[in-house]
């Protein structure tokens, strides 16, 4: 129960004796939601570790659970390892930090720094332990992964996270399961399934949802991802259709978008932004109001380098931002002008941007898929990670961004280099805000579960909540489930568009990757 608690206050614990919160309705909510998921770890009557979610829909790593337990209980078991524990639980994972003066906060010291001397704790676990079963080989790290499913969970494909904390899905792929898929899931934030075993049907003219965000009054806009079929469904906070547009020319048309759509985004006003164009020629954005109306002209808004976009997103000042899938981005006004140039914003060392985030100061960040690296450029458009962008801390295929309340970087890594199959394996990277890299030379990986090395299998997308989970989707052959990396970010403002100003920045600054 120590660890359980640990780990799911870590985002609000500084030490054993102080948990606490901003005091704002959104922190209120996300300190709630941790205590919530603490229970999803541990009976806190029975005083063990679980093996599965009291809702029943989430596997909990039990073996990993116990392990750490048995860590701590080496101030029990064999008080001359005590000190040991303590001086290498410290405040910031190195030998420099501040020693732990109580096994609480070295738990908790060791929920802040999963990666960091992951050998030395496994062999004081393996000491004396009294939780079993434990892990029976070390860990790459000690990141605490829950799997969940359930909720019409199929092939998920994207996430977003409202501001109750909970975790929207899109399921896509539906040719490798028949009859399944068009739909949305919905999860709270401790894992239980909201939507039906369905999903929530977004309508007939969904062929692949392939895209999810979340607009400031709490409802869901999807977006499809077949250039032939459907558009955009805008969804209720309890599932139900409020419109469908298409792309079709009825109800009403959204020109460009025949193309092929590669991202969304919500602005503060509630505006959804659509690019498109990774797989053909018709290279554009769309903007539509929470209403549904078009507001632009013919077949969208083009040039600023615009081509293959991979991501969109919105800064502190309205605009919008597009990662390409060259060496560029492409930034557009609130109206749709052209602000980054006829070849945009571009770094010839660099190539194959995919996904994209912004954080507080209106810089954006976005992943190179094909060199492993990260890259961040300034709201003027200035690069800022160099020649060849951000490398470390376990990058491999990165795909997706998300910024937490830190302003520090996660990204969903599709492969994991070090292991035989890097293709239907995965972890998650993260960085700081000077583009210093925090985990590991592997990345977080949390403790395996099957046939994969550790809780993930090529994620393709990544959120962060406000109780400081970190959420991935996982579209591996064989998987259809939701990961949710239990108190190892900084609890940040969400929905994300909730982030950004009622009145527009001049420098892109905003409350986009802040606590709430």
């Amino acid at each position: 129960t120590t660890i359980a608690a640990a780990y799911a206050f870590a985002g609000f614990a500084t030490d054993a004796t102080h948990v606490s919160s901003s005091g704002t309705a959104l922190a209120k909510t996300g300190i709630a939601n941790a205590f919530a998921n603490a229970a999803n770890l541990a009976s806190i009557a029975a005083g063990a570790a679980l093996a599965t979610t009291p809702a029943g829909n989430g596997t909990v790593p039990q073996a990993e659970i116990n392990t750490l337990a048995n860590i701590l209980a080496v101030c029990v078991n064999t008080s001359s390892s005590c000190s040991s524990l303590l001086a290498t639980a410290t405040t910031d994972g190195t030998a420099t930090g501040t020693m732990a003066t109580d096994t609480a906060t070295a738990a908790i010291n060791i929920a802040h720094h999963p990666g960091a001397n992951t050998a030395a704790l496994y062999g004081m676990a393996t000491a004396n332990p009294s939780f079993a079963p434990g892990l029976s080989t070390q860990p790459n790290d000690f990141v605490v992964a829950i799997q969940l499913s359930g909720g019409g969970l199929v092939r998920p494909s994207a996430v977003a996270i409202d501001s109750l904390g909970n975790a929207w899905v899109t399921n896509s792929w539906v040719g490798y399961t028949p009859g399944i898929g068009s739909s949305v899931s919905e999860l709270s934030t401790s894992g239980a399934a909201l939507s039906p075993s369905g999903g929530y049907d977004v309508g007939g003219n969904m062929e692949s949802p392939l895209f999810v965000a979340i607009d400031p009054s709490g409802n869901v806009w999807v977006m499809n991802g077949d250039g032939g079929y459907g558009g955009v469904t805008e969804l209720s906070n309890s599932g139900s259709i409020l419109r469908n547009l298409n792309w079709q020319p009825v109800n009403p048309p959204l020109g460009c978008i025949e193309g092929d759509p590669s991202g969304m985004a919500i602005d503060g006003s509630g505006n959804v932004w659509i690019v498109s164009g990774y797989f053909t020629s018709n290279q554009c954005v769309v903007k539509v109001s929470s209403t549904g109306s078009l507001l632009f002209q013919a077949y969208g808004y083009t040039g600023g380098g615009l081509n293959e976009p991979t991501g969109l997103a919105i800064d502190g000042s309205g605009n919008a931002w597009a990662a390409n899938y060259g060496s560029w981005f492409s930034e557009f006004s609130s109206t749709g002008a052209a602000l980054s140039g006829t070849y945009g914003y571009t770094n010839a060392s660099l190539g194959s941007f995919s996904g994209i985030a912004i954080d507080a100061s209106g810089s954006a960040w976005a992943a190179v898929l094909s060199q492993n690296s990260l890259v961040k450029i300034s709201n003027a458009g200035s690069y800022l990670s160099g020649t060849n962008g951000y490398t470390g801390g376990g990058l491999c295929a990165p795909y997706r961004t998300a910024i937490d309340g830190a302003g520090n970087v996660w990204i969903a890594d599709e492969g994991q280099c070090t292991y035989p199959n890097p293709e239907f394996d995965g972890s998650v990277s993260e960085f700081s805000n000077a583009g210093i890299p925090i985990s590991g030379t592997n990345g977080y990986m949390g403790a395996s579960f099957g046939s994969f090395p550790g809780a993930l299998s090529d994620p393709s997308s990544i959120a962060v909540d406000g109780s400081g989970d970190v959420w991935t989707t996982s579209q591996g052959l064989s998987t259809i489930f939701l990961t949710e990396f239990i108190g190892v970010a900084t609890p940040v403002i969400t929905p994300i568009a909730a982030g950004l100003p009622a009145t527009p920045t001049a420098d892109g600054s905003s409350k986009l990757g802040t606590r709430p």
